[in-house]
């Protein structure tokens, strides 16, 4: 209820969207303050309280998250206060969905809202409550814009190959180059830092070559003494979002823009970029049933990310047992046993019929042998144009394959279209076919589009397949004779990662047989095409 006979208590919001606004001479507090202390003067009322809020969008930020409009509803309830004063409406929210209801909410709670630009909001008609949602309507709208404009302003500006601020990814610094804004005043670019670009490369190379998680990566990092650029330790957070970060292939990303390649930018060659985002992804889906990189290179099992039960096509885990024995001399020796395991068979979490278990050395053995087998043929295999007009070939298939199945999918389309044109016909006595006839026939169309997607989806995907390797032939070519010169003295963990990026699938049976599948991406240069 308000005192009438007294001065009106007023508690006042400020805010600011940008912190930057603090300091600038339009719609910053201290204008707002001046302004809203006029204001209250004027009217005679008593400023009790002020609420400050820096930095925070209207547009973006919810009432329910912003401690100012919660500490002020609190009050509210408790009638603390006569008069909510704001500079404009706009400093209560920006959120056509949201923000004229809150206004609203201080009103039917007995408390007067003014603006020191455009009065008192009242609800006593239809016309008062349709005026106040226009308002918030019109405030929304200006705030979609300023957003739409600054977006498109910085996907210009990374478009252009133009550094527009924020911070600075490891590996870079700001240089003065000289360039000027449109005000005149001197702009920053990037440029890299030899001593830290080297650092990451090392956490690209140690992704990649030697499976290293981020925890680990970052423990590495702290341990050599190394800091980011606020003198923090790396987290996990810090080595994943570096591991992300196109800019270190020399591009400016904006959403979904992306520049052209800046040469004096590139840190990391674009193709290991690549690589470690695969492991990346992988390792991101680890629950999911199939991936073949390892989500750690610790242990002494060789096969951790891509070996499957051949029966049931579960992942096997890796187990250690300890098995013991007695020399002739009453010593007891123990050992510890690597074993991998089928889960589900174990628990009968499925019909497997395969084995429990298999001897973990055994099969690594196995593997081995035809890695280096592999491997020792890579090293006869000389990589010719043959292969990529090949490739070539294949790809052009793929195309036209594409195209044709993407016809027939149309076709089937329209013909679903014009059933469904006939059903409505038929509901008014204008079809010369039944319901049931037309049913089944929508239903077998519609079979035969599911099958028509089915295989198109897969032909898309091969396709994308063939187009990376043949854009990529030199790449794999060169990383496969590396791993042919390096793998006998390559520790377990280089092991571990080679045999993950060369292998898909191993899948494993009863009576340790198993099979290999060989990615896609390796396999072609072999001779046989194995």
């Amino acid at each position: 209820m308000l005192h009438t006979n007294t001065v009106l208590r007023v508690y006042v919001l400020y805010r600011v969207s940008t912190k930057k606004q603090v300091d600038k001479q339009k719609d910053d507090i201290p204008m707002q303050r001046i302004a809203c202390h006029r204001f209250a003067e004027d009217k005679g009322w008593m400023i009790v309280k002020e609420f400050y809020e820096k930095g925070v969008s209207g547009f973006k930020v919810s009432a329910n998250d912003r401690d100012a409009i919660q500490d002020l509803k609190e009050a509210a309830s408790k009638k603390e206060f006569d008069v909510l004063l704001v500079y404009m409406f706009d400093r209560i929210g920006r959120i056509d969905s949201e923000t004229p209801f809150v206004v609203e909410w201080f009103v039917k709670q007995g408390i007067q809202v003014w603006s020191t630009q455009e009065g008192q909001q009242k609800f006593e008609d239809q016309t008062d409550k349709l005026m106040n949602y226009i308002r918030f309507w019109q405030a929304n709208r200006e705030s979609q814009k300023t957003s739409m404009r600054l977006k498109t302003r910085m996907a210009q500006l990374t478009e252009a190959g133009i550094y527009h601020g924020g911070t600075v990814p490891f590996g870079y610094t700001t240089v003065n180059n000289g360039r000027m804004n449109k005000k005149g005043q001197p702009v920053k670019d990037i440029s890299v830092v030899p001593e830290e670009a080297e650092i990451v490369v090392m956490i690209f190379n140690m992704t990649l070559y030697e499976g290293y998680g981020s925890h680990r990566l970052a423990e590495y990092i702290n341990n050599m003494g190394i800091r980011t650029h606020n003198n923090a330790k790396f987290t996990s957070t810090t080595i994943n979002r570096m591991l992300r970060n196109r800019l270190y292939c020399g591009y400016y990303v904006s959403g979904e823009t992306v520049s052209e390649q800046i040469p004096d930018l590139v840190i990391v060659e674009e193709n290991k970029f690549d690589s470690v985002q695969e492991i990346l992804d992988q390792r991101a889906h680890k629950n999911e049933h199939k991936h073949h990189i390892a989500m750690t290179t610790k242990g002494k099992a060789l096969l951790s990310g891509n070996i499957f039960c051949g029966h049931c096509g579960c992942h096997l885990n890796v187990a250690g047992k300890t098995e013991s024995y007695y020399r002739k001399d009453g010593t007891k020796i123990s050992t510890n046993v690597v074993r991998y395991t089928c889960y589900h068979r174990i628990r009968k979490l499925n019909n497997c019929n395969g084995q429990s278990v298999y001897n973990a050395k055994r099969i690594d053995d196995m593997v081995l042998d035809v890695v280096k087998n592999y491997l020792g043929k890579i090293k006869t295999t000389p990589k010719d144009r043959a292969l990529e007009l090949r490739y070539e070939k294949e790809v052009s298939e793929k195309k036209k394959l594409v195209k044709n199945l993407t016809t027939e999918k149309e076709r089937i389309e329209r013909r679903l279209t014009e059933l469904s044109v006939e059903v409505g016909k038929c509901l008014n006595g204008e079809s010369a076919f039944t319901t049931d006839v037309l049913t089944m026939s929508i239903n077998s169309t519609k079979d035969e589009l599911n099958s028509i997607q089915k295989r198109l989806t897969e032909c898309e995907k091969s396709l994308e397949e063939k187009n990376d390797v043949l854009n990529k032939l030199d790449y794999y070519y060169t990383q496969f004779t590396s791993w042919a010169d390096e793998f006998d003295a390559a520790t377990m963990e280089q092991k571990k990662m080679i045999i993950c990026q060369l292998i898909k699938e191993i899948r494993v049976f009863k009576d340790y047989n198993i099979e290999i599948e060989f990615n896609i991406s390796y396999r072609q240069f072999l001779v046989d095409g194995e």
